[in-house]
């Protein structure tokens, strides 16, 4: 077997973390989470349920008075030790992430390594609870502004980078004071268990970090409870945009806020005077990395006519030399799709264009449970690919006739998540960026990047709020208003 497939694996695959304890449901029952690539069962871990979810939450709320007052060194120092030990683990749980998921072992090991950054930037906002002295117009009285962590924090991460993500939803609250309880995805349940095991190494207290598990049949009932129960207050969630609605409906009957990170539809607009190899790099990367499954996936290619299809064949060539097969495999540079259903959506997608005139030229035909890079020319607005998210290899190209009908297709779209521009121009580009309505722009950079200190999220039906950095100090901690009078004050009544 190729090195880094024989890793062992070190995880308690059959056991929630709860309040510092690994244990099964309730009622015993477990789930299968099958490898896409292989067939085979890649994790065995329990059923949870809505009695299961209320048992972490109870753990949660009854640590946070003592983790909430803990100092912010305290804090700092639990969240590097994890990060160190996150580091020496990180191919065994590469591994866990290729087989739940059949992401390539290198897309594992890069979730891995930048989920130390993640780590080790909330560690460094441990010190970020800063507040402010305000005047007012009492005399003898001093008002602050002061932050104090919210109490217990949510997390509903998804399967597409599992590390990232599931660690993003819980890192920076605990550092602000908060206690947490991560649901895991139904499909990738062992690499999420994997962070509460991190966590309990590094010697976090008992009920700081819970992580549950379920089937997916019983994910709306253990989803309702962790919003609905009363000792939530914040609800951090990645995913879909129509899960994202019903988790935002949910929340909003009990007035509690919420973070969505959503879809994306993201535009990479090539300009005619664009250096076309900078432009191609990023995106054969944008469009291809995890086989497309990326929230900030490059999902359109406009390309100004002048360059289109000079561009639009180096980018086949491009896709048609990347490497396709097991994911266990670290020469595999392509991986498989989450699910038989996925597969079928993106073949959906291609048909639709190519039976109304889009060419094919590259890939467009699945092979087993793996989709190739697929490159679909001269997409049009009645074609599904133009609209809908793909979340696969298979990425149109839209030909603009100008900078201005580029930007003009680029904002064609109810998603507002990533984008890009190509363009020598850099005064040309910046003008573009502040007319793009998303929520992140990159300049002459592909539209996956992201950086733990950089505040990011979308905008429309990508979602709202931002995790990173000091973003993610306004959404999971209170701002409260305190005063002190240092003398009696007459009052009229």
């Amino acid at each position: 077997m190729a090195e880094g497939s024989t890793q062992p694996v070190a995880i308690r695959e059959e056991k929630l973390f709860i309040n510092g304890e690994w244990t099964g449901a309730l009622d015993g029952k477990t789930y299968q989470k099958r490898n896409p690539y292989t067939g085979g069962v890649a994790s065995l871990v329990p059923a949870g349920k809505r009695q299961d979810a209320r048992r972490a939450i109870d753990a949660a709320a009854s640590a946070f008075p003592s983790w909430s007052a803990t100092g912010p060194g305290v804090r700092r120092n639990l969240l590097l030790k994890a990060a160190d030990i996150l580091e020496r683990r990180t191919p065994e749980i590469a591994k866990i992430t290729a087989l739940e998921t059949g992401q390539t072992f290198g897309w594992g090991m890069f979730n891995c390594i930048y989920t130390l950054g993640i780590l080790r930037e909330a560690a460094a906002q441990a010190y970020a609870m800063v507040g402010e002295v305000i005047p007012t117009d009492l005399p003898d009285t001093t008002a602050m502004a002061i932050r104090q962590p919210v109490g217990v924090v949510v997390g509903i991460a998804p399967w597409n980078a599992p590390m990232i993500l599931g660690m993003r939803a819980v890192a920076a609250p605990a550092a602000y004071g908060n206690t947490l309880v991560l649901k895991a995805s139904e499909e990738s349940p062992g690499t999420h268990l994997s962070i509460a095991s991190v966590f309990e190494e590094a010697g976090f207290p008992k009920g700081v970090i819970n992580v549950i598990t379920n089937a997916p049949p019983d994910a709306a009932e253990v989803v309702d409870e962790l919003i609905s129960n009363r000792k939530t207050r914040r609800i951090s969630f990645t995913g879909s945009t129509k899960i994202g609605r019903l988790i935002a409906e949910s929340a909003g009957r009990h007035l509690k806020r919420v973070v969505l990170e959503l879809g994306g539809k993201a535009p990479l607009v090539v300009l005619s005077d664009a250096d076309l190899d900078a432009a191609l790099s990023a995106a054969n990367f944008g469009a291809f990395m995890n086989q497309g499954q990326i929230c900030m996936s490059t999902e359109r290619i406009v390309v100004e006519k002048s360059v289109a299809e000079e561009f639009a064949k180096r980018l086949a060539a491009k896709g048609q030399s990347l490497k396709m097969g097991d994911p266990l495999d670290p020469q595999s540079q392509i991986g498989c799709m989450i699910t038989p259903a996925a597969v079928e959506r993106v073949q959906a997608l291609v048909d639709d264009a190519v039976s109304k005139g889009a060419k094919v030229l590259c890939g467009g035909r699945a092979q087993g449970p793996c989709y190739p890079p697929t490159v679909v020319y001269g997409v049009t607005p009645e074609m599904r690919i133009y609209h809908e998210e793909s979340f696969g290899p298979a990425k149109p190209i839209v030909v603009a006739k100008d900078a201005e009908d580029a930007l003009r297709i680029a904002n064609d779209t109810p998603y507002g998540l990533s984008s890009a521009v190509f363009t020598r121009d850099v005064n040309k580009a910046l003008r573009m960026a502040e007319k793009l309505e998303f929520g992140i722009c990159h300049i002459n950079g592909a539209t996956v990047h992201d950086e733990p200190q950089m505040p990011f999220g979308g905008e429309k039906d990508s979602g709202y709020g931002r995790f990173g950095g000091r973003a993610g100090l306004d959404e999971f901690t209170e701002l409260r208003w305190i005063t002190i009078r240092r003398s009696p004050t007459p009052y009229p009544l």
